[in-house]
């Protein structure tokens, strides 16, 4: 594994998780088996399609692994008693990952025509608002009678 220079940085202390997502995504971009489309749908809303074509809901799985979207497809070829005189659809098990960002919530999945959509939805956090409460100088005081007595001072002078 090379390691990406910008992150080797001694001021970037902490960020090995993000390098291991970096490291995943590099590794699964290069798959190419099953196409997908991801969309936009709305402000929030996003759709990942992939096509499945072949395979029924009994042979896929979609899985929320910590912040990976996981979709698998196994089928059970030892059903299948055909004999191919040529065979050009792939029918091959798959294991295609999306990483998704913090806020980003699986909605739904549905399998219609051999595309798998699986429904994302960005949840837009409401900003929080604190107030902080301001005490009047207790400790600010313990100080200051402390400095006098460092320095000699009578504070009853």
């Amino acid at each position: 594994m090379t390691r990406m220079q910008s992150l080797n940085s001694p001021l970037l202390l902490g960020f090995e998780h993000l390098e291991r997502i970096l490291d995943h995504v590099s590794k699964s971009s290069a798959e190419g088996y099953p196409p997908y489309n991801i969309e936009q749908i709305g402000d929030n809303g996003l759709r990942i399609t992939v096509a499945v074509a072949g395979f029924s809901m009994e042979d896929l799985a979609v899985t929320l692994e910590d912040n990976q979207l996981v979709v698998r497809g196994r089928k059970n070829d030892a059903e299948d008693d055909r004999v191919y005189l040529h065979r050009g659809i792939a029918s091959r098990q798959f294991h295609r990952s999306f990483v998704l960002a913090e806020g980003i919530e699986v909605t739904g999945a549905s399998l219609d025509n051999g595309l798998l959509q699986i429904n994302l939805e960005r949840r837009v956090p409401e900003p929080e608002i604190r107030t902080i409460r301001i005490d009047k100088g207790a400790a600010h005081s313990g100080k200051a009678s402390r400095r006098s007595q460092m320095i000699g001072v009578d504070s009853d002078a």
